[in-house]
């Protein structure tokens, strides 16, 4: 089954974009692909334990609730390290299925035989 690549920039200030990108990277873990979601910007605070546990919208999922959806699917993240530099934050703070990593080792992860890929 092929890969996908959900690529956000966008935390917490827009909730509702955040939970979009979710809800694509959550159906795809689910329906059974590798599945990536690439953090940069304002996203690398979502990969901090205890910071994704806003709610979009009115009636939409909780981040919390997708994330621990995304994680039971497969899904990893790779936080850009710069940015995380950039925002001051340990990569010892991340969640257990996140690792500091930039754009090498994204296309390391996609490999030659490419991914679908989505960004928010």
């Amino acid at each position: 089954m092929s890969k996908a690549v959900i690529s956000l920039t966008t935390g917490l200030e827009d909730a509702e974009k955040v939970t979009v990108a979710f809800l694509v990277a959550v159906g795809a873990a689910e329906s059974g692909r590798d599945t990536l979601m690439f953090l940069t910007k304002e996203a690398v605070r979502l990969a901090v334990r205890g910071v994704a546990t806003a709610v979009g919208c009115q009636g939409c999922p909780s981040l919390e609730s997708l994330m621990d959806r995304y994680a039971a699917a497969g899904g990893t993240y790779l936080v850009c390290p710069i940015c995380l530099d950039a925002k001051k934050v340990s990569a010892g703070d991340l969640i257990p299925t996140a690792s500091p990593g930039g754009t090498v080792p994204m296309w390391e992860w996609i490999g030659d035989e490419g991914a679908t890929t989505f960004s928010y």
